[in-house]
């Protein structure tokens, strides 16, 4: 399965810019077995950070997961104040946590306007943000959470995987 869209400068990246080695990771992050890719993810960007872009799109299982929506839009409100990585990680790194209250907890932590983080959490953009993100992951073909793309192709494994091909390509 094809990436779609392609990655843009609308997405969350870190890394490298112009790398050639460009992974997406669509994630929920209520979800466990996002909450056990995350260290690894963050091994791999420790390991290879100079040589790739890593890309996070929302993909929140609401059904299963009440928390992950609410954490990807105060992320998405976190960006708006320049902090959506420190957001993301706070989230996964505090996975047990999550309630709604926390995920304010975790805003106020990172120093967050806080009324900012209020008005900007009751803007459609927010919602459109995340729709959008879920809706690019079903026509990419993503049925569930961790779901990796590697230059733009679905990668058929997990994190681990993921290191090992990265690692065996990098020696």
């Amino acid at each position: 399965m094809q990436l779609k869209p392609s990655v843009s400068s609308q997405d969350h990246a870190i890394g490298k810019a112009d790398a050639n080695l460009v992974i997406v990771e669509y994630g929920d992050y209520q979800c466990p077995y996002c909450g056990a890719a995350y260290p690894v993810l963050k091994e791999l960007m420790r390991e290879f950070g100079d040589q790739i872009k890593f890309v996070f799109r929302n993909f929140p299982l609401s059904e299963i997961h009440p928390f992950a929506r609410p954490a990807a839009l105060v992320a998405e409100a976190a960006a708006l104040q320049g902090k959506f990585w420190e957001m993301h990680d706070a989230i996964y790194e505090n996975q047990s946590s999550l309630s709604t209250d926390f995920l304010f907890e975790l805003a106020e932590k990172l120093g967050l306007d806080q009324t900012k983080l209020q008005h900007d959490l009751k803007q459609d953009s927010l919602e459109d943000r995340v729709d959008a993100d879920f809706e690019s992951g079903m026509h990419s073909g993503v049925n569930g959470t961790p779901s990796f793309f590697v230059n733009g192709q679905k990668f058929n494994g997990g994190a681990e995987n993921l290191l090992d091909l990265i690692r065996s390509n990098a020696s």
